[in-house]
């Protein structure tokens, strides 16, 4: 075992002692980080709008704040774009993600520095679990891709606005990025067909230990994959075994995918939303299925 796996295992026992200490006292933290938020945004203009100096409970946060969908928040949102602070969240948020769900057509999800590193954070911490649940730690001495959307931001309004994945690609941490794939350039390619053409090109040759992204864009990865090596990924890739996904079911692309790798892998499911990342669920092979 090198010396990088070995420092893996020993940050991964760590960070799961402290998830540990949160994580057994449930109720608690939920009230700690409840009670944080409601004070932190008592001045802004949601807070104000919605008494915010009087909320203490759940209970008085229910009858304050009723449930809305996008379409009854958009006036505050429209403010922020509009460039003022003080609206949704102290300040102004770093990031707009636009995000095109099933209602509501695009949407603009403010994005704070802190939420953010949160994010980065859930995927990590999701990772190093994985590592103290299952053993392995041999991926991270390997190559690693993240298929995701162009990291180019709109900077025409007064808040950088671009698609979560993009947006990450900007946080990914510096002791990943010198084994992480594909390339800056090829990362800002908009098109999607020539994009996966330049990330095959790039990453054929490698020696790839993780493989991230929503299971519909890394099927296509995979099957251009066995198209020009005439290969199954896991004969290409033979160190490969840990796939880290969200965004969709991944049930339905689960036989498709063992038929592309030509066997089982790990997995780490994430749930990646615009509004926050939570990591729910990992499996490894001939072990049992870990949710956080």
């Amino acid at each position: 075992m090198g010396l990088k796996q070995f420092a893996a295992k020993i940050f991964a026992k760590y960070i799961v002692q402290q998830t540990a200490q949160w994580a057994n006292e449930p109720v608690a933290t939920q009230e700690a980080v409840f009670a944080s938020l409601i004070t932190q945004a008592r001045n802004t203009q949601f807070g104000k709008d919605h008494g915010f100096d009087q909320i203490k409970t759940h209970g008085d946060f229910i009858k304050s704040v009723p449930v809305r969908d996008y379409e009854d928040l958009k006036p505050y949102v429209q403010k922020v774009v509009a460039g003022e602070k003080d609206v949704l969240w102290p300040g102004q948020p770093a990031y707009f993600a636009k995000t095109s769900g099933t209602t509501s057509g695009a949407k603009y999800i403010p994005i704070t520095k802190a939420s953010i590193q949160e994010q980065v954070k859930a995927s990590r911490d999701a990772i190093l679990h994985y590592i103290h649940q299952s053993g392995n730690s041999d991926f991270v001495t390997r190559k690693m891709i993240f298929l995701q959307g162009s990291p180019v931001l709109d900077t025409s309004g007064y808040i950088p606005t671009g698609r979560l994945s993009g947006i990450s690609a900007h946080y990914v941490p510096a002791y990943l990025q010198r084994n992480r794939l594909p390339s800056w350039e090829t990362n800002c390619i908009e098109d999607w067909e020539t994009k996966v053409a330049a990330v095959v090109k790039e990453t054929i040759a490698e020696d790839m230990g993780v493989i991230a992204g929503i299971p519909s864009w890394v099927q296509m990865y995979f099957e251009r994959l066995k198209a020009a090596s005439g290969k199954p990924v896991g004969d290409l890739f033979k160190h490969f075994n840990l796939f880290i996904y969200g965004g969709v079911n991944y049930d339905p692309y689960r036989a498709n995918f063992e038929n592309l790798i030509g066997r089982k892998v790990d997995t780490i499911e994430l749930f990646p939303a615009s509004e926050g990342f939570l990591p729910t669920k990992t499996c490894a092979m001939k072990k049992a299925c870990y949710y956080s």
